[in-house]
Order: C-alpha cells, then structure tokens, then sequence
C-alpha cells in the first residue's frame, strides 16, 4: 500500500482539485450548487491525476527515463516495489473506475433527459483519461516532445474550471475564461516546476520537454510568465465584476507565489526545484478557495 501510494504522489492532488473548487465557487455564486455533483466531481478529477500519475510512471519507467540520474523522488517501477505488468493493470482498473465514476457524474448533473449533454461529457472524459495515460505512455508520447504544457493548461483550466461550473449551471460565461486560464497557467507552472527539476535526467534519455528544449535561463523567464499572466487574468476578472475591494481577499494568496518566483528566479540547482512543487500546488488551491469565496460576499 505505501508503495502504491507513493505512485499515486498524492501531493498533486490539490492542484488537479483547485479547477473543481474554483469551478464550483463561480456556479455557486450564481445560485447553482449540488453536493453530489461536488462529490463526484473531485472523484473524477482524483481519479483522473491518479491515473496521470500511474501512467507517468508507467511510461517513463519502461523507457527508462527514470533512472539514477533523476533527482525528483524514486518511482515506483525504477525501484522494482510495482512491476510494469501491476502498474499497467491498475491503470486499466483505475480507467475504469474513473469513466464508471463520471457516468454517475454527468447522469447526477443532466439527467437523463439530457441525453447530449452525457454524450459531451462523456467523449470529455475518454479524452482525459486517454491524455493522462498518452502523456508518457505509448510510441509518440507528448510530453517527450514538449506538448504536456499545453495539455495541463486545457485540461485542469480550462476543461476543470468551465467543465465543473457547466455541469451545475447548464450554461457558459466568457469571462469564465479568465479564472480558467488563471487556475490552466499555475498548473502549467507546476509542470514547468517539475521539468526544470528534471532537465538533466529528460535530456539524456531524449524526453524534450518545453525546458529542455528552452534551457534553464529561458525556462525561468517562461515560468516567470506563465504565474504573471495567471495572476493578471484573475485581478483582470474582478475588475470586470467590481463592487467591492473585499473581492481583492484572494490576493493574499499571491503572497506565497512571488516567494515562489523570487526563489525561481535565484536558484540553479535542479535538486531544489523539488520542495517547490508542492508549495506551488498548494498555493494553487489555496487562490482557488480564496477567490472563490469573495464571490460569495
């Protein structure tokens, strides 16, 4: 079990979480809340980052990607605790699960009148899991050629924060983009994280990620970027919906980001890019909640 725990690297658990939170918030001010959508929804997404993470595993494991020059944490098939055969059938079992669990998502949400709606949904949610597992996994996987960036934008934004919030409300707001794209550029950031921590290990064993295509310098600059205009796109929401400086509350959590970015910004040693993670996915969820709850006053 720890071992099959530690694969499941429950530290990004927050950050696949922060879209439905947010999402959640925005329908909830507008009058539009249900818990068993709630529940099933963070089920989902939970299901779906595991299913990322095993996959991950799985696939840079076999490739041998992760190998003694990797500086992250031991995996668990690089250590030999899982064996491929295990991992890959937890990933078909969790798989699934995962699509059995957003079946009673999107019946609870629609019901079965809406019969499109399920069908979307469900075409979404195929979509998930096959990016989760594609990431690595396969012959042309994309985050070997420096797609997983933008995957990671689209999916836990875009897909988690106007997904979550249509299956309340039945409905969609442009300006939702904003916050979207807000929660789509920090997780793009914790990826980001998570490469230049790895770029070492990535380039000799020909995964090219965005930083190892960049180079350290200019992945800085780029991670610098991405939290900037994440920042911007929220501030730049609110502006839109002003009533009251209270709304500006979530700022608190731009605190600890431009720590974050201060650090970045100073340090060269791919090792201590790894508490980093954390903190950042963290701070994630915690704008997130923040910025959902000043919609609420």
């Amino acid at each position: 079990m720890k071992h099959w725990l530690q694969a499941a690297r429950l530290r990004t658990l927050p950050l696949s979480l922060s879209g439905i939170v947010l999402g959640s918030f925005l329908a909830h001010a507008k009058g539009f809340f249900d818990w068993k959508t709630l529940l099933l929804a963070v089920c989902t997404t939970i299901g779906f980052q595991v299913i990322s993470n095993f996959a991950n595993d799985y696939g840079d494991g076999v490739k041998g990607t992760d190998n003694e020059n990797r500086i992250g944490p031991e995996r668990a098939l690089q250590s030999g605790a899982i064996s491929p055969k295990q991992m890959l059938r937890a990933i078909i079992m969790l798989s699934v699960i995962t699509f059995l669990i957003a079946f009673a998502l999107v019946y609870v949400a629609f019901g079965a009148a809406n019969s499109t709606y399920i069908f979307i949904f469900l075409v979404l949610g195929i979509l998930a899991i096959a990016a989760a597992i594609k990431y690595t996994m396969g012959k042309n996987p994309y985050g070997y050629s420096g797609f997983g960036d933008v995957f990671v934008f689209l999916f836990f934004g875009l897909l988690g924060v106007l997904g979550s919030y249509f299956l309340y409300t039945k409905q969609l707001d442009v300006t939702l983009l904003l916050p979207a794209s807000s929660i789509g550029l920090f997780s793009a950031g914790v990826l980001n994280l998570n490469n230049m921590r790895d770029i070492h290990s990535d380039s000799l064993s020909n995964k090219n990620t965005l930083v190892v295509k960049m180079g350290l310098s200019k992945a800085k600059k780029y991670h610098i970027l991405l939290l900037i205009l994440a920042m911007l796109f929220a501030i730049s929401y609110t502006f839109l919906h002003y009533h009251s400086l209270k709304q500006f509350w979530y700022l608190v959590a731009f605190i600890p980001i431009l720590k974050h970015l201060a650090f970045v910004l100073k340090n060269n040693e791919a090792k201590a890019f790894d508490p980093e993670l954390k903190k950042l996915a963290l701070s994630t969820l915690l704008f997130a909640y923040l910025f959902g709850e000043t919609l609420l006053w």
